[in-house]
């Protein structure tokens, strides 16, 4: 895919005089800490130090999985449309916390099973819903080609609409047992540290999940070098399109939030496809679920927040644009020392380790 390679760098010369201006703030130098890293990546993914407001949009891409029927989870298949549903009436907890800052959320239907659509959400169905992992591949090799693609097409007509801070979530019974396969098999992990309880089961049902997610690599045998073959072997249809949104982001040079634990996963096969991706994200909460560290070390990145949240959907997607709106205001709407009139010759940078 011509939009998975072409993927440009973000701007060296605009961090570069964004560093440089962040330096000159008049505040102790690097008592803003990370937000300071904020606030030159973004300059460097915009290409420029001064940028209007942020349109702000959450996309959430919702599919069913197969490995369902394996029995390890109380809550029934059917809760995937009906959720899918809710969060077109901003009732669900991306809704509310999204109306908190502003920021629109869109679902896409990427295999919910049975579904015969909704208003509000869009059809971008490849499947209806995937196989069972636990007795072959989730998918084959087109339909994950396809999710990809329609992840990319997400991004692109959400950045068409002006939209520059974007937000990545999932809706899906039995998807953290997906990502959990997808991250074993990209990293190497031991589903016995990774497998984490989802939306909540019994220490019983977990060893259950964990068996699973053993049966399921070792029947597909995924390559670790070959993200496609992983996102089609033991992944999901939303994980697959959630993979093609952060290329899709990067791609058209929009700043793009990781939410938990399963979109981590997906960026994870993201970065796996074109390593750029990852300096146009950035990582909101540390996850409960366990495997989030894990992914979070591949990707080489940092979540800040720790609020013991677990919830997926993008929930956490609203709670970090805030944070790098604010970034945004530090380095736009600070003064300089010069301005200020401070002599900055006798601070010390604090922010050096």
């Amino acid at each position: 895919m011509k939009r998975i390679i072409n993927i440009k760098k973000p701007s060296a010369a605009a961090m570069e005089k964004a560093q440089q201006r962040v330096k000159n703030l008049v505040k102790p130098i690097g008592s803003l800490g990370m937000l300071e890293d904020y606030a030159v990546k973004l300059c460097g993914i915009f290409g420029k130090t001064s940028f209007p407001p942020m349109k702000k949009a959450i996309a959430v891409f919702a599919a069913d999985n197969g490995v369902w029927e394996e029995g390890y989870t109380p809550v029934p298949q059917s809760v995937t449309a009906m959720q899918a549903f809710n969060m077109t009436k901003g009732i669900t907890g991306v809704g509310a916390l999204a109306a908190c800052v502003n920021a629109d959320v869109f679902v896409y239907d990427m295999g919910i099973r049975g579904f015969k659509g909704a208003k509000g959400i869009e059809d971008r169905r490849v499947g209806d819903g995937t196989h069972n992992i636990a007795k072959g591949p989730a998918m084959d090799i087109t339909q994950a080609v396809q999710a990809i693609a329609h992840g990319i097409d997400a991004a692109e007509a959400l950045a068409d609409k002006g939209y520059r801070l974007l937000g990545c979530g999932e809706m899906g019974i039995c998807n953290t047992t997906t990502s959990s396969a997808v991250l074993c098999a990209l990293t190497g992990a031991d589903p016995e540290l990774v497998v984490g309880r989802g939306a909540g089961i019994t220490d019983e049902q977990l060893e259950i999940k964990r068996n699973v997610v053993r049966r399921a690599l070792a029947i597909t045998k995924p390559s670790p070098d070959n993200a496609l073959d992983v996102l089609a072997g033991v992944g999901g249809f939303d994980i697959a399109a959630m993979a093609g949104f952060f290329l899709g982001c990067a791609y058209r040079q929009a700043a793009v939030v990781i939410d938990g634990f399963i979109s981590a996963v997906a960026a994870l096969a993201a970065s796996r496809l074109n390593p750029l991706v990852t300096e146009y994200a950035f990582a909101s909460h540390h996850s409960a679920e366990p495997g989030f560290q894990t992914a979070m070390e591949a990707l080489g990145m940092e979540a800040p927040l720790r609020l013991n949240l677990r919830l997926g959907e993008g929930s956490g997607c609203p709670l970090m644009m805030h944070i790098l709106e604010s970034s945004a205001a530090m380095l736009q709407n600070m003064a300089t020392f010069e301005e200020a009139k401070i002599d900055p010759s006798r601070f010390i940078d604090i922010g050096k380790p």
